[in-house]
């Protein structure tokens, strides 16, 4: 039988529409702070990109993917999140033999990353096809993200619908490359925090505005950690043509060196 919350919503329910207005509040207000971080990134450069000019261009596609895609990822991470934790209690609560010395709960970071790598994974489904269409109009590559996306189908004379599906997908593995190590940090770390302030306060659950802190720590460490691989991904999603991720790192690193991959942090 599934466990109801106090709310009436089962946890499965409450995760997806949590997770749904989380991600939609969460990217519609950094949304310009991300068109400057995709413009700062891209090969053609910080003005010819657009500058500071419509820094809400592509809002559309974002508010279409948002919900959907933090809703995949929350739905899988509490998932996740709950079966690992059943099968740890079910072997005797120990993961490995340093679980044993180090005591209970050592366990839970490696919980949280599976979980959040996996809930990743299943957000990319919607993410990655909204992030071609999103950073086409940021990049001032087409006005607005339905002509970006009218762009990318109007091919399929040409490339087939084969074709249209992996322009949709292009930059998939790496954004998983970079998706996965990033939450990887992100989730952990902000659990930590929010158990330690639990230990140190004698509360039961963190506040709201300490979870909400926590949280903004924890991911300005992930994305400072990933930023070579956002830079990445943001120059394989805008390149007029499909380029192998190892040959665009050689290419960026030789153009531009090293000091490129650290754009937009």
């Amino acid at each position: 039988m599934t466990a109801v919350s106090s709310s009436g919503l089962s946890p499965f329910t409450s995760a997806l529409f949590a997770g749904a207005l989380a991600g939609t509040t969460v990217d519609l207000s950094l949304y310009p702070i991300d068109t400057l971080k995709t413009r700062l990134q891209s090969s053609a450069g910080f003005y010819p990109s657009g500058g500071f000019r419509g820094v809400y261009a592509g809002v559309g596609s974002a508010i279409v993917g948002s919900a959907p895609g933090a809703a995949l990822f929350f739905v899988t991470y509490e998932e996740v999140k709950s079966r690992l934790r059943l099968l740890r209690e079910n072997v005797g609560g120990n993961w490995s033999n340093s679980e044993r010395s180090t005591g209970k709960g050592s366990a839970e970071p490696v919980e949280h990353m599976i979980a959040a790598s996996a809930g990743e994974v299943a957000a990319c489904a919607v993410r990655v096809p909204t992030e071609v269409v999103k950073q086409r109009a940021q990049a001032a590559q087409h006005p607005s993200s339905m002509a970006a996306l009218h762009f990318i189908l109007a091919q399929r004379a040409s490339i087939g619908a084969l074709g249209v599906w992996r322009e949709m997908y292009r930059g998939w593995a790496i954004t998983i490359t970079r998706e996965v190590p990033f939450t990887a940090i992100q989730f952990p770390l902000w659990e930590a925090m929010k158990s330690w302030r639990r230990r140190t306060s004698g509360r039961s659950q963190s506040s709201a505005f300490e979870s909400g802190v926590f949280g903004s720590i924890a991911g300005a460490v992930a994305a400072g950690l990933t930023t070579p691989l956002d830079v990445l991904k943001t120059r394989m999603m805008l390149a007029k043509e499909r380029q192998a991720a190892l040959s665009l790192f050689a290419r960026i690193w030789r153009e531009s060196g090293p000091k490129a991959f650290m754009a937009g942090l």
